[in-house]
Formats: structure tokens, sequence, C-alpha cells
């Protein structure tokens, strides 16, 4: 297995630095030229003064402004971070061992650096809050659901635990709250084809060969509402959303599902109603069976006027 090469620049904030392979062809004479070019979002000033400061370095350390263009080479450097407003919930630990650690995410959190969720994001806070620069998640969870996320601390432990979800050899229960149709029969499996384009917020479910399958069940009822539980049996973009949203019963503070509601990022009120309540799986290292649940509870359940403000 090819060893990855270590970044010459440490981690900043709990982050790698990024790193930009140059590539074996181009016309550029410096470095500085080419970077101004691959990175057209960020200012060229901003990259001028990067490198009078000597935050952009090569295998050899900081590279000047006038320094030639190395086709093959690779340079690393730290993002500017985005403005993020501060995500006011908890994350929860369930479960530490030396190879493991699996929380409970709350609602809003995203669970790994993306856009405009750098720091406020579970890797991230986990990292510097437990000292694990090399903690990594063996799976996500979108940022409005809330949770269960197993990271894997042993960095020699990575393959083993990711290969369970790549192979869907976890198996999942979530909790989400809805509206109750009296027509509607559960328990069922839901099958259908979902596909999720590039840059479109949305997923769609679309005539084809299914390639989602979720189980359903009604767990109990009052006031019109109803608690399920679902059971993916795949693990495709928004599914449960779009299962339970096809069935006419979509789950309470979607702002994706039956139509996009533009909700600022630090609107923290309404939460989605769906948590990921349960991993169970055969651990691949010990080979004992493992199950973790979460000490989560969904409001508009315990405390409906809460939930709805």
């Amino acid at each position: 297995m090819r060893r990855r090469q270590q970044p010459p620049l440490p981690k900043r904030h709990g982050l790698d630095p990024a790193r930009l392979r140059l590539p074996e062809d181009g016309d550029w004479a410096t470095i500085r030229d080419h970077l101004v070019e691959r990175l057209p979002r960020v200012d060229p000033t901003r990259i001028d003064e990067l490198l009078r400061e000597g935050g952009i370095v090569d295998l050899d350390g900081p590279i000047a402004p006038d320094t030639p263009y190395a086709p093959g080479s690779a340079v690393w450097f730290h993002r500017d971070l985005p403005i993020e407003t501060p995500v006011p919930f908890d994350i929860t630990i369930v479960h530490r061992d030396e190879d493991l650690l699996v929380v409970d995410k709350p609602h809003f959190l995203a669970t790994i650096p993306r856009g405009q969720h750098i720091l406020q994001t579970a890797l991230v806070r986990l990292r510097r809050e437990l000292d694990l620069p090399d903690l990594i998640p063996a799976h996500r969870l979108d940022r409005v659901t809330a949770g269960l996320v197993l990271f894997i601390i042993n960095p020699a432990r990575r393959g083993a635990y990711q290969t369970m979800f790549h192979k869907r050899t976890v198996r999942k229960e979530y909790e989400a709250i809805a509206p109750v149709d009296p027509e509607l029969t559960l328990p069922r499996v839901v099958r259908s084809r979902i596909v999720k384009e590039k840059h479109v917020l949305a997923a769609q479910e679309v005539e084809g060969e299914p390639n989602a399958e979720t189980s359903i069940e009604l767990l109990e009822q009052r006031d019109g509402l109803g608690r399920y539980r679902l059971r993916p049996l795949t693990g495709r973009t928004h599914q449960l959303r779009l299962h339970m949203n096809g069935l006419g019963v979509p789950i309470l503070g979607d702002d994706f599902y039956p139509v996009i509601t533009d909700k600022p990022v630090d609107d923290f009120t309404r939460p989605l109603q769906l948590l990921a309540a349960s991993l169970e799986f055969t651990d691949p290292i010990s080979h004992e069976p493992r199950r973790f649940d979460t000490t989560r509870t969904l409001q508009a359940w315990t405390d409906p006027a809460g939930w709805a403000g």
C-alpha cells in the first residue's frame, strides 16, 4: 500500500493544510502565476500576502513569490476560514475506547468540513476539544440530522471500520416525527430510484430501477403526529426524507421536502425531526457484536410546544 505523503505544514484548528499538485505540463513562469490561475476565487493580493508570509510551502519549506514553476511538484497552504456562526449545542460522547469514538451529534452541526462549515463541524470540534488530531469519521450524517456518528481514533483501524459502512454491514435505525395518515398501511418497505444532481440542493425520486430501500414502521401516535422507526437498507442522499415525503407524511422541520424553504444558517429553531438512533455491527477487529444507542430524543415528540416555538 502506498504511504500517504506527510504534509510539511502542521494542522491548524484541527485541519490539515490544502495540497495542490502542480501539473506536469504548463507554461507558467512561477508557481505564483499558476496559483493565481488555479485559484480564481482567491484574490491575487491574498496569494501574494501568503507568499510573503511564508504561508505557501513545498517539501523544502516556504516558497518565494518568484519561485520558478516546478512541474509535477506540490505545494501546501492553509485556506482562509469563512466567518461562521457558532452552533450552540454540545456533542455528547456515547462511547470511547482506544480505537473508536461514538458521539451524539446535535442538529445543525455538520459532520465534516465543507463549504461554509469548517470550524463548526463535529470533526474539527472533536479534534480540538479531545486533542485527537488524527480523528476521522467512519461515515457521515447530514448537518440537519441529529444522532450517532462513529469516529475512528486509531489510524491503523480506519480501513476496517470504514469498510463496514461502505459494504453496508452496519445496521442503522432512525427515529422521525411526522404526521399520521390513517389511510397509510404500515409497516412497509419503500423502494424507489433516487438521483441527486451536482449543484442541485434537493434529490429526486425518478422512474427506473430502484436504488434506495427503507423499512418504515409507526411506533406510536398522538395528536395527529407519529413517532416512526426508519431502517435504511441503502444510503442514498436524503433517502429517509424523500421516502417519508413520498408517502405523504414529510418529516417535521424538513426545509427541502416537499418544498425548499430558505432558512438562514444561523436559525437554530424547528430542527428537522430526524434522529440517528442506533448503530449495530460485528466489530471487524474483535469480531464481537456491538450496539450503540442515542442519548437524544426528538423535541417535537417530547416538547411539541417548545419545538414549534
